[in-house]
């Protein structure tokens, strides 16, 4: 599976973003695909996953009810939608899938896309 996330840029505080997630390849395989987010220095943060049949949706809680996850499967795309953006929401963001299960476990992720930069300025 190959993914390529897009939809990264430069936005005001309380500001609103959309990041896409295309996939390609073996598709079928994909049981779930997950959001993180990495600052320099610290570890790679879940943000929210969907699962890949059933749609099902889940957060970590920094960004409940702020952030949305929505997939089209047609289009073999994920979407994270981000509102109320807050400084601290700076980050690389990557997507990923599992081909297994749908968690939240960074290791747990099979094949990751190359990231996009979120910048918030405050």
């Amino acid at each position: 599976v190959q993914l390529q996330a897009f939809g990264g840029g430069l936005v005001q505080a309380g500001g609103s973003l959309r990041l896409s997630c295309a996939a390609s390849g073996r598709t079928g395989s994909i049981s779930a695909t997950g959001w993180f987010r990495q600052t320099p220095g610290k570890e790679r943060d879940f943000v929210g996953g969907i699962t890949w049949s059933g749609g099902f949706t889940y957060y970590a809680d920094s960004v409940k009810g702020r952030f949305t996850i929505s997939r089209d499967n047609a289009k073999n795309t994920v979407y994270l939608q981000m509102t109320s953006l807050k400084f601290e929401d700076t980050a690389v963001y990557y997507c990923a899938v599992d081909t297994s299960r749908a968690g939240s476990i960074a290791t747990a992720y099979d094949y990751w896309g190359q990231g996009t930069q979120v910048t918030v300025s405050s």
